[in-house]
């Protein structure tokens, strides 16, 4: 038994309540190594004939990775208070895991020995709101999505499309040209749009702000907002606005007073300063977002900048009645002021999303008071991994995925906002090379995937593009400029989530192992007790045979995608997917044995 790989403490992705009632409990042994794990658990206060009353909970494999496999229990403590400990079996050699370290039987004379978790307070279950979870997301760039009003467009303004995006042009995209194609977007399928900043800033992208409290001019005004705003909602769509609160932009006015008036300036202490005067030349002697100085970083530490952005958190929900902050550089900001963030605006609006950027692990604003998700980039990088770079294979990608889905509780997992692409990633189909059927499969994990999926604006028409700003191009509209084949594509899958609960976030999720020949495929199962769907992903160029690693319970079996239905012949399904194809299969119920989930 390999005892330094296994692991577990009682908090975060290991031990979390994610009902008012129910705990999970997990733990991690090296790959392969351990053959039964059971979770030895009891109040700390039963106690029979000075004996501890325990209840023994039997473990499930959950998944594994490159080098660990990972195990869960659920547990609901009559009492809400757990101590508790693990039995772990490799056939040879049994063991008792503790807090205090490892015992050939279970010590019965001190519960002091035992991980603990105090008491399950219905105010630390993490909780996103409910409707995220059936949302699917488009991410709109407003420069280059449509030019619904000439009027508001900055001076240099150039004919829609006329020439490739820079950094510095001008197309005049605007809120109004959103509000005209809101039929577009619900013939997607969409039920939520992430708006990158709208408010008044320098730039094409606008994430260097001037005012906070107004709108960019060139986008249109409060009441082009709110109509925007009605226009969603009438529709069934919510709205997320995007937030820039680590850094201003270089016309902010306070920063032009600090670089004007120096250390006789009122706003000296809104920045962090290493000298006076500023400069900006060879290098900032500020702090500055990535050392550009155009991005001066703010000091949300100082009570008056702090106030100053709850008030903007504040007022984008309560005048405008918005759904969402998605909060750029996230991770540079204090706990402190995210958590006071979210006191703030989910006070106005108690179901309000609150998404922040990081591209790292991210279980410290995971904790249910700060974030509600975080932009799941370790998906991301793992499909372009499989489907761009060709760095890994079907059996690698399934573990390094199983690492992602580990890093974080399942409630967690549910609101995770995955998305392929953003307006800082090149475009989804030049990832792929142009290879359209690749981006094909890549939408068909997206969208059965746990989590809320998101898709950038003009990805489901075929749009290229390279790093920004090549993927800021304008929206081409033109039906001959767009792959119809993939917008149909992404509108039926779309349409499927909606239909089959269990693809969306309806159904636990797990990796499996089938055998193929040339580990050309992966595949795995979303399952809620009562259905079962198996996606299946064929890697290869060519047709290939799968053969699923369970007996079937249940014969008759439903391919989601054609809606054929058939009758499996044998005690195993073998199923042929198409070269660079995938299946949706369903089981009306779970056909897998007891021990998978």
């Amino acid at each position: 038994m390999f005892k330094e790989a296994i692991y577990h403490r009682p908090k975060d992705n290991y031990a979390y309540a994610c009902a008012e009632d129910e705990l999970h409990i997990r733990i991690r042994t090296k790959k392969d190594d351990i053959t039964e794990v059971t979770l030895m658990a009891g109040d700390p206060y039963e106690w029979e004939h000075d004996q501890w009353i325990t209840t023994m909970v039997q473990m499930k494999k959950t998944g594994s990775d490159q080098l660990f496999d990972y195990w869960l229990a659920s547990i609901k403590p009559p009492y809400r208070r757990l101590r508790y400990g693990f039995i772990l079996s490799d056939g040879v050699e049994s063991v008792c895991f503790t807090e205090k370290g490892f015992y050939p039987e279970p010590p019965l004379d001190d519960i002091a020995y035992y991980f603990c978790f105090p008491y399950l307070n219905g105010s630390d279950v993490f909780k996103a709101p409910k409707w995220v979870k059936n949302t699917v997301w488009y991410q709109i760039f407003p420069e280059r999505f449509a030019n619904g009003d000439q009027s508001n467009d900055p001076e240099g303004t150039l004919p829609w499309g006329s020439e490739g995006p820079t950094p510095e042009n001008f197309f005049g995209g605007d809120l109004e040209g959103v509000i005209q194609n809101i039929d577009y977007l619900k013939t997607i399928g969409i039920n939520g749009i992430y708006f990158t900043p709208i408010f008044k800033a320098h730039s094409n992208h606008k994430y260097d702000t001037i005012d906070y409290m107004e709108i960019d001019p060139q986008f249109g005004n409060e009441e082009t907002l709110k109509q925007l705003v009605q226009t969603c909602h009438e529709n069934g769509i919510k709205v997320m606005l995007d937030a820039v609160f680590n850094h201003s932009g270089f016309y902010f006015p306070q920063f032009q007073d600090v670089l004007a008036n120096g250390e006789n300036s009122p706003y000296k202490d809104w920045f962090h300063a290493r000298e006076f005067p500023l400069k900006t030349e060879p290098a900032p002697n500020y702090d500055a977002f990535g050392f550009v100085p155009e991005m001066p970083k703010l000091n949300t530490e100082n009570p008056e900048v702090k106030e100053y952005l709850l008030e903007v958190g504040r007022y984008w929900v309560r005048e405008f009645d918005i759904d969402g902050w998605r909060l750029d550089v996230a991770n540079e900001v204090s706990h402190a002021f995210w958590q006071e963030f979210r006191r703030e605006v989910k006070a106005i609006k108690p179901d309000l999303y609150i998404l922040g950027e990081i591209w790292h692990d991210s279980m410290p604003w995971l904790r249910g008071d700060q974030f509600d998700a975080v932009m799941n980039y370790p998906f991301t990088t793992n499909i372009l991994n499989m489907f761009s770079k060709g760095t890994v294979g079907p059996t690698e990608f399934m573990e390094n995925m199983t690492t992602v889905i580990h890093m974080y509780p399942r409630n967690v997992n549910q609101g995770a906002f995955n998305l392929i692409g953003s307006h800082d990633t090149p475009r989804i189909l030049t990832e792929c090379g142009g290879d359209i059927n690749k981006v094909k499969q890549i939408f068909a994990i997206l969208l059965t995937f746990y989590g809320t999926p998101c898709i950038y604006y003009g990805d489901e028409i075929g749009m290229d593009g390279g790093m920004d700003p090549g993927c800021r191009e304008c929206m081409r509209w033109e039906t001959d400029q767009q792959n119809r084949d993939l917008f149909e594509h992404v509108q039926k899958l779309i349409q499927l989530r909606k239909e089959n609960e269990v693809l969306a976030n309806g159904g636990d999720l797990q990796f499996l192992y089938g055998a193929c020949e040339g580990d050309a495929c992966f595949a795995y199962s979303r399952s809620n007790g009562e259905k079962t769907a198996i996606v299946i992903v064929n890697n290869s160029q060519d047709p290939t045979e799968y053969e699923l690693p369970f007996e079937l319970k249940r014969k008759t079996i439903k391919n989601l995608w054609t809606g054929e239905k058939f009758t499996a012949e044998a005690e195993k399904l073998v199923a042929t997917v198409e070269g660079n194809g995938f299946a949706i299969l369903e089981f009306e119920k779970a056909p897998i044995d007891e021990n998978t989930p």
